[in-house]
């Protein structure tokens, strides 16, 4: 699914700057864990502030937007600042 110019498109980032979520245009995402840098893949769909995951391997997730912050699986992501 194709998510242009949608306002949580782009880098997420842990505070620690270990996990590292970035969510491309086209729908998909492409999260780094530490070294690994493709740790994790997989589709995405946005509804309202809510986002929907399903990595390459089956697994589905959620997560939600609130203030510019991204909540996902026990996670708080803020948006990194020099993407």
């Amino acid at each position: 699914m194709k998510q242009d110019q949608h306002p949580f498109v782009g880098l997420w980032v842990t505070a620690d700057g270990n996990i590292r979520q970035r969510l491309l245009p086209e729908g998909r995402y492409v999260e780094a864990r530490g070294s690994r840098e493709a740790a994790y893949t997989g589709d995405y769909r946005i509804d309202g502030t809510m986002i929907y995951y399903r990595d390459d391997t089956g697994f589905s997730a959620d997560g939600e937007f609130r203030n510019d912050v991204l909540y996902h699986a026990g996670m708080v992501m803020h948006r990194d600042p020099t993407d």
